[in-house]
């Protein structure tokens, strides 16, 4: 397969745990996101897994000229204007569709965030699916999966363990991580 061929052999990438393939729904976080690679590089991983996840990216990647190419490998356009009800449209797809897998990045851009944008958390909280984290590393040219963490009660622990999980974990734009 040509995507195993680019991720292992000819870029020299790892796993580091394993896709948790028995979940049909979940919220998938991607972290740090600090270049353009990054999307090429979740391509590659989700063929490699075998996994339909959707993801969402502000609405201005998907006009001409290739607005057609972000739909076709399942993005949706987000509209980032304030004041809208988007984690609870999101979380309504979860209630509607029997299989679901979305992708974000809680960063919300590809520079250095001081805090993270938290719809995921309250995404996943609404439709009752757990967070799956991701880790694209490219200091150890590993991409670092998480076991299914379901939100509790207790945000800020929560938020502890996500951070926690993506100690030491270096972006493709090393000063943005």
């Amino acid at each position: 397969m040509l995507a195993r061929f680019i991720f292992y052999k000819l870029l020299g990438w790892s796993f580091s745990g394993n896709w948790p393939s028995h979940l049909k729904k979940c919220v998938v976080i991607v972290v740090p996101h600090t270049s353009w690679h990054d999307f090429y590089m979740g391509l590659l991983v989700r063929r490699l897994w075998g996994a339909d996840i959707k993801y969402v990216a502000k609405k201005e990647l998907f006009k001409p000229p290739f607005g057609w190419y972000f739909r076709w490998m399942g993005g949706t356009a987000l509209d980032r204007t304030p004041g809208q009800k988007k984690v609870e449209a999101i979380a309504n797809i979860f209630r509607e569709k029997d299989e679901f897998r979305l992708a974000i990045a809680p960063e919300g851009t590809r520079k250095k965030v001081k805090d993270w944008k938290t719809g995921f958390y309250y995404i996943a909280k609404s439709a009752n699916v757990p967070v799956v984290m991701v880790a694209f590393d490219y200091g150890r040219k590993t991409v670092k999966v998480s076991k299914p963490l379901y939100t509790s009660d207790n945000k800020e622990e929560d938020f502890k363990t996500i951070k926690n999980f993506y100690c030491g974990v270096r972006g493709k734009i090393a000063h943005y991580t």
